[in-house]
């Protein structure tokens, strides 16, 4: 059943003197003006009555299904008169730390914004690779080469990495998404592997050209969805690892990105292909590969209405299919995406509904998140750093699915899953 958004309960309004804890109440008034994280909650304590009392209200909305507050709590009259409202005190710690939080806030914008006009970049070289590799493999691998090298620089040398979902404006249907979030993912990983930045470029290399071979399959039969493929037509597909190895030793790569694109299905119970391949023989790097591209493809099928939330897909890999991938490679994936990864629709502790926006690996359990909140303006939607708000926390991941339509609308839930990466100098970190 949908989830009911925020403003059903239109109609139900209490006088400043009859809040009382238990009772889940809407502020409507502009997110900056109180000293509140979010503009409905439950009341937990006498402090936060005294201080909504203070901000000059003379009703406060509350929806009665959400309410654990006593009976005695209930809907103001229209008859009723109400008490002359408490002066305003003036600006706290509270409020002072609020401000702070805008600031934060404002920062995290333009921070995505940087990181959307560098996807936008990284997707242009992708574009033109895949344009370009066989006409013109020297000049198109160089310039790949130097988008390898930035992409190790961030994620082996920064202090801070935040991995950022981004809009449904950055993404795509094209296979170099693809290969761009396998990579990305994979150089996340690298640094908690203890990869050296050689093995890193090597890395980040084989992901981003994994699926060359798919370049020779027809695009009748890459635009097919797999549960209506003809045996011949698996079969052709699945084709594209080798005839993606026979591309790569046409353009010269290494043979480390060779092995990369001949084992990025094998998986460690040998149920993979072409080889079936066991993990003992699958290369370290490989390993890594074949883990992400299974997680990126549960999350990007290419139908859709059976892809999985990454909260989901990541759950579904560590639960159900764990003996398909290499255990230290899994584990690190699970502890970098942290329980809600990027992406992930989720219920915060205060029954808020928001969206994991972006993750620090060395703080999974805190990521950002983009809340809703019908009394804010879409373009201006509050975005929390859960690692400076101790009193709330993720309670559980909800499916897309099943929101309400004005909650799916505020939130714009990702059709495609799209990752790119924060990487913050030492002295963006310091706030220089």
């Amino acid at each position: 059943m949908p989830t009911t958004p925020d403003t059903d309960p239109a109609l139900n309004f209490v006088a400043p003197d009859q809040l009382r804890i238990g009772l889940y109440i809407f502020l409507d008034i502009p997110w900056f003006r109180h000293n509140f994280t979010l503009n409905s909650f439950k009341i937990s304590s006498e402090q936060q009555i005294r201080e909504l009392q203070t901000l000059g209200e003379s009703r406060f909305r509350f929806d009665p299904a959400r309410s654990t507050a006593p009976a005695s709590a209930s809907p103001e009259p229209a008859h009723t008169i109400l008490k002359p409202p408490v002066a305003p005190a003036p600006p706290d710690a509270r409020m002072i730390e609020k401000l702070a939080r805008i600031q934060r806030l404002t920062e995290q914008r333009k921070n995505i914004a940087k990181v959307e006009k560098s996807f936008a970049k990284a997707s242009g070289v992708m574009r033109s690779l895949n344009k370009n590799l066989v006409s013109n493999p020297k000049e198109s691998l160089a310039e790949m080469d130097l988008m390898v090298d930035e992409m190790v620089d961030v994620f082996l040398a920064r202090p801070e990495v935040t991995l950022q979902v981004l809009g449904e404006k950055s993404g795509g249907e094209e296979i170099y998404y693809h290969g761009l979030n396998v990579s990305i993912l994979c150089l996340m990983l690298a640094k908690e592997l203890g990869l050296a930045p050689d093995q890193a470029r090597l890395l980040g290399t084989g992901a981003l050209l994994h699926d060359i071979g798919l370049s020779e399959i027809p695009d009748k039969v890459l635009r097919k969805r797999p549960e209506h493929f003809t045996k011949p037509e698996r079969e052709l597909r699945a084709l594209h690892v080798e005839f993606g190895v026979n591309l790569g030793k046409k353009i010269a790569l290494p043979p480390d990105v060779l092995v990369i694109i001949a084992q990025h299905h094998e998986l460690a119970d040998g149920s993979g292909y072409p080889l079936g391949t066991t993990l003992d023989k699958i290369s370290p790097l490989a390993r890594i590969v074949s883990l992400v591209n299974f997680y990126e493809n549960l999350c990007n099928p290419m139908d859709p209405a059976s892809a999985m939330t990454p909260h989901e897909a990541l759950s579904y890999m560590y639960a159900q299919r764990r003996s398909k991938f290499a255990p230290d490679v899994l584990q690190v994936l699970v502890h970098s995406l942290g329980v809600y990864p990027p992406g992930s629709i989720v219920k915060l502790s205060n029954d808020a509904i928001a969206m994991v926006m972006s993750v620090n690996p060395k703080k999974a359990l805190r990521p950002w998140v983009l809340v809703y909140d019908p009394s804010v303006p879409k373009d201006e939607a509050i975005m929390l750093d859960l690692e400076m708000e101790p009193s709330l926390n993720i309670r559980q991941a909800i499916r897309p699915d099943t929101l309400h339509p004005a909650v799916q609308a505020y939130l714009c839930p990702r059709k495609r899953v799209t990752y790119f990466f924060d990487g913050k100098t030492t002295s963006e970190t310091h706030g220089a």
